[in-house]
């Protein structure tokens, strides 16, 4: 039967609403014993994937000002990684620019049957190629699939990436296929797959670590504010003051969004998102995410 969207909205208004208000300050409410703010945001979470559908929500948040302690929601299960690959693959891009091993003034080129579906911005350059920066901004920021795969060609495909990850101390993502045919994830299957807790590490020592330099951290910070297919997403939550940078990745029963969250006055927040098993169509989900957005911001303001 198709969502109504409305009474969707209006439930998730309804859910935001009451985690905005538990996670209110302690002094706005009653004197009773508060619960742990920690409790307080998985019970939010909880209360998001009530309304999912039956689908499985997985979140994970560090705050990189005390990187060790990741709060979890199903973090540590596997959930399909869909184009938030394509942020891993710019880092490691931009980790072989570090050791001088590549360009991103480097043009490549490709021809037509190189592309594939959905392919906005490489599609208008067969002619004339693109330099390994833009094909790194429209993987990231436009989700350009066919710039994915030339990313990936970049570091060594597949392998190469997952390769990447191990010397990140990441022994759990994996990506094992291109560009379409990664997003085609079964239940129980690990190829091309992630949990919330790896993803949010990955990106808490990208970008407020010491794995890229300082130059790169801020050029993937760069491409990451830059995306354009998060908007009604983790960010539809967020306070429009935050500069905030993401990556989403959609498929048929399964989406994602992961951000980098700089809230005025502290360090980043890590948010890793994601959806399994959802019955709703690729855009109507859309609303888990922005409550998800709600509600860590509600917890990092206290």
């Amino acid at each position: 039967m198709p969502i109504d969207r409305r009474r969707f909205a209006l439930s998730l208004l309804s859910t935001i609403t009451v985690a905005t208000a538990v996670l209110a300050p302690r002094h706005a409410r009653a004197a009773a014993p508060a619960p742990a703010p920690r409790d307080i945001l998985l019970d939010a979470f909880a209360a998001i994937e009530r309304e999912a559908g039956g689908a499985r929500l997985g979140v994970a948040v560090i705050d990189t000002a005390s990187r060790d302690a990741i709060i979890g929601y199903h973090a540590q299960e596997r959930f399909p990684l869909l184009s938030s690959f394509k942020l891993l693959a710019g880092a490691a891009v931009l980790a072989k620019v570090d050791a001088g091993q590549d360009r991103l003034d480097r043009r490549v080129t490709y021809d037509a049957a190189s592309l594939v579906p959905y392919s906005p911005e490489t599609s208008k350059h067969v002619a004339d190629g693109m330099t390994l920066d833009a094909i790194c901004a429209a993987a990231i920021g436009l989700s350009d699939n066919t710039a994915g795969n030339l990313q990936l060609h970049a570091i060594g495909g597949p392998p190469g990436l997952t390769g990447f990850l191990r010397g990140l101390g990441d022994p759990v993502t994996r990506l094992d296929r291109w560009e379409p045919e990664l997003n085609a994830v079964g239940p129980g299957e690990e190829r091309d797959t992630t949990t919330p807790a790896a993803m949010a590490q990955d990106v808490a020592r990208l970008i407020a670590g010491e794995a890229l330099s300082p130059a790169s951290r801020e050029r993937l910070a760069t491409w990451l504010v830059a995306s354009t297919t998060g908007g009604k997403r983790l960010r539809a939550g967020l306070p429009a003051q935050w500069r905030v940078g993401d990556k989403t990745g959609t498929a048929r029963g399964s989406a994602n969004d992961v951000a980098i969250l700089w809230p005025p006055g502290r360090a980043p927040i890590v948010v890793a998102a994601y959806l399994k098993g959802s019955p709703r169509g690729l855009t109507e989900n859309d609303p888990i995410f922005a409550a998800i957005g709600q509600a860590v911001a509600s917890y990092v303001r206290g």
